[in-house]
C-alpha cells in the first residue's frame, strides 16, 4: 500500500482510497478475490460487516488502523481465515487458525446432500458421525440444521481438536479424539448417515494456491497411497462397519477421482452409489447405501449417476 495508508502513522485515511490500494496489491500478489478479502479485512478490524464496510466507503469514512498489515500478511497469501480468526459455513461461524484445514465451499454442497438424505428419510432423532471433522464443520452445520440429531464427531489430529472443541462447545455434538479407523469401535450399526471429507490429494500432487499448500496442514490434505485413496478407502470401511442397514454415506473428493471413490464404496460394501455436483457442477462427493433395511425414495440422478442439480 502507499507511504500514506492506514496503519503508516500518516493520520487518517480515506476508507475508499485504502480499499482501492488494498485491492491493488492484493491483485499484484495472485489473490483471487483481492477486492473482497480488501472488504472482508477492514470488516474484521471495524467489527462490522462487508456490507457495511461498503456503505462507509460512500460515505467518506476513514480507513481502520491496522488495515495496511493485515493486507500485507494476505499478500504474502496468508489464509485470509487465519487473519480473521474465522470461517463461515453454511449457517454456523467457526474459528480458525494454524494447525486446522480451513473449510472450503464446495464442502457445504457435501453437508447439503446427506442433510436432503435425513429429510427424506424423516428420523426423528437421526445419527451422525462426522468422520475426520477437523474444525468440526461439518458436525456443527448437521447440529444446527437438523433439531434432534444425534452427531458424533472423529479427528485425531491434537491441534485440530483444540479447534474443534471451540467450535463445538454448546452444539450437543460428542467429539471423539481418535483415528476414524477405530475410534467408533463398540458404536457399530449404530448410525443413520456417515459425512466425511478425508484427506485425498495425490501425494505428488502439490496445491497450486500457497494458502493450501503452506498453510492447510498436511495431514488433512494427502490421501497417502493409490493415488489418494488410501485414506478414503479406510473411512468407506469405517463408515460400513458404523452404519445400520439402510444407512447412508457421503465423502468429499477430488473431481477426478470420482470412478476411483465409486470402486472403493462398492468394495466396502456400499450399494446405489451416485455421484454428487458442487455449486459448480463439479464432481466433488460420492454416496452409497449399506444394503438392508427400509431406503427413502432415492434423489434423482442423470444417466451417468450424478446428481440433478
Amino acid at each position: 500500500m502507499s507511504p500514506d495508508a492506514a496503519g503508516s502513522g500518516a493520520g487518517p485515511v480515506d476508507l475508499a482510497a485504502a480499499l482501492r490500494t488494498a485491492a491493488t496489491v492484493l491483485a499484484a500478489a495472485g489473490v483471487p478475490s483481492p477486492r473482497a478479502d480488501a472488504e472482508l479485512l477492514a470488516a474484521h478490524l471495524l467489527g462490522v460487516s462487508r456490507g457495511r464496510v461498503r456503505a462507509l466507503a460512500i460515505t467518506g469514512a476513514d480507513a481502520p488502523a491496522g488495515l495496511e498489515d493485515l493486507v500485507g500478511e494476505r499478500a504474502r497469501r496468508i489464509p485470509l481465515q487465519h487473519l480473521t480468526g474465522n470461517a463461515s459455513f453454511r449457517t454456523v461461524e467457526l474459528a480458525v487458525g494454524p494447525g486446522v484445514f480451513v473449510p472450503r465451499p464446495e464442502t457445504e454442497s457435501v453437508v447439503q446432500v446427506a442433510l436432503d438424505r435425513l429429510r427424506a428419510a424423516g428420523l426423528s432423532t437421526p445419527r451422525v458421525a462426522d468422520l475426520g471433522t477437523g474444525s468440526g464443520a461439518i458436525a456443527a452445520a448437521v447440529a444446527a440444521e437438523v433439531p434432534g440429531a444425534i452427531v458424533v464427531a472423529v479427528e485425531r489430529s491434537e491441534l485440530a481438536l483444540a479447534w474443534a472443541q471451540r467450535n463445538l462447545a454448546g452444539t450437543g455434538v460428542e467429539l471423539v479424539a481418535g483415528d476414524f479407523r477405530s475410534a467408533l469401535a463398540g458404536r457399530e450399526g449404530t448410525f443413520d448417515v456417515v459425512i466425511t471429507n478425508p484427506p485425498y490429494v495425490p501425494p505428488d500432487a502439490v496445491p497450486v494456491d500457497p494458502e493450501v499448500a503452506e498453510h492447510d496442514p498436511p495431514e488433512a490434505l494427502y490421501g497417502g497411497e493409490r493415488g489418494g485413496l488410501e485414506h478414503p478407502a479406510a473411512a468407506a470401511v469405517a463408515a460400513a462397519a458404523a452404519l445400520r442397514p439402510g444407512g447412508f454415506l457421503v465423502m468429499e473428493h477430488a473431481e477426478q477421482q470420482g470412478p476411483g471413490v465409486e470402486r472403493i464404496l462398492a468394495q466396502a460394501g456400499f450399494t446405489g452409489i451416485a455421484g454428487h455436483p458442487d455449486l459448480t457442477g463439479r464432481r466433488r462427493a460420492t454416496s452409497g447405501v449399506l444394503p438392508g433395511g427400509r431406503t427413502p425414495e432415492a434423489t434423482p440422478t442423470t444417466s451417468n449417476g450424478e446428481t440433478r442439480a
